[in-house]
């Protein structure tokens, strides 16, 4: 039996493009950090001045976004290094360590101002409308503009796209603390502040929740959205001169990095390099599985009767 394991790997090719995406990423994240810690301290202290639960939560919401995007930027230089010693994979899955933190941060923070509001919704303080609303135009202005260049970075990344959530809801956020600001100013309704921030608490746990489970499937080695392995393994198995298709996985070693390995057993004479090459090739062009791993067997050939000639004497 022939054995022929084959890597169609394509390290150079992912790495080189990974690490353009990289710098690229990174750039986009360190203006995003820069815009909201230069607005976070400023609302942090209008919050307080100005008696503002949904202000408060928002600076704090801005104090996750500014730990996130920090977070995903050393995330991202260790993600950078090349494979080597017992890392094989390299350092790529850091980046999903990155974006589970952000999706469970978000969560948490979203379950605390949940609690805070209600609080609030029982016992609403005084609330100075006219500071939640100039500072919430202005935060909408910050966030818009962090938004802008997170969404030029690329979105294939987790640990990016769980910075983008981050400014994504705070930009939510203000837009509902200015509604909520504008309906204390103009008619008393404090209350206006506590449901306000209910609805920011909605989007934070819907947007951690999405972040966590996506990350969950990639430490739990699921096989990515979008790729179905029986239909993978049925493909494999319908070529010409396939006996067997067995040992299938299909995984994400980090965001946008599919792998897939699988024993393979073709039939007794053919050429199984040949075989290979066109297995690879559907992968890559239906599945766009660049990183695959066959093991290529022949099949076993049918064993001759044992014959035993008996000597006429």
């Amino acid at each position: 039996m022939t054995h022929v394991h084959d890597h169609a790997h394509g390290h150079h090719g992912h790495h080189g493009h990974a690490h353009a995406r990289a710098v690229t990423d990174a750039r986009a994240l360190k203006i995003a950090l820069a815009l909201i810690l230069a607005f976070m301290a400023a609302e942090l202290v209008a919050g307080v001045l100005a008696h503002s639960l949904a202000l408060l939560s928002d600076a704090a919401h801005m104090l996750t976004d500014a730990a996130a995007l920090a977070l995903a930027l050393v995330a991202l230089r260790i993600a950078r290094r090349p494979p080597r010693g017992a890392m094989t994979y390299g350092f790529g899955r850091v980046e999903i360590l990155s974006a589970q933190a952000n999706g469970i941060t978000l969560v948490l923070l979203g379950l605390w101002i949940v609690y805070e509001a209600i609080h609030r919704l029982v016992a609403p303080p005084d609330v100075h409308g006219a500071v939640v609303v100039v500072v919430a135009l202005v935060g909408i202005a910050v966030n818009l503009a962090a938004t802008f260049v997170l969404a030029g970075a690329s979105r294939d990344s987790l640990n990016v796209e769980g910075s983008f959530q981050h400014i994504l809801t705070d930009l939510f956020a203000f837009v509902a603390t200015a509604i909520a600001g504008a309906i204390v100013l103009l008619t008393g309704f404090a209350r206006a502040d506590a449901l306000a921030s209910l609805l920011v608490a909605a989007s934070m746990l819907y947007a951690g929740t999405r972040l966590a489970l996506a990350s969950g499937r990639i430490f739990l080695e699921a096989a990515p959205e979008g790729l179905d392995p029986q239909e993978i393994g049925h493909t494999l198995a319908a070529q010409a001169g396939v006996v067997e298709v067995h040992d299938l996985h299909v995984w994400e070693v980090t965001s946008g990095f599919p792998a897939l390995s699988a024993h393979v057993v073709v039939g007794a004479g053919r050429d199984c390099h040949e075989l290979r090459r066109t297995l690879q090739q559907t992968l890559t062009e239906r599945y766009g599985l660049r990183h695959t791993t066959l093991q290529v067997d022949h099949e076993a050939a049918p064993q001759r009767p044992l014959q035993i000639e008996v000597a006429q004497r």
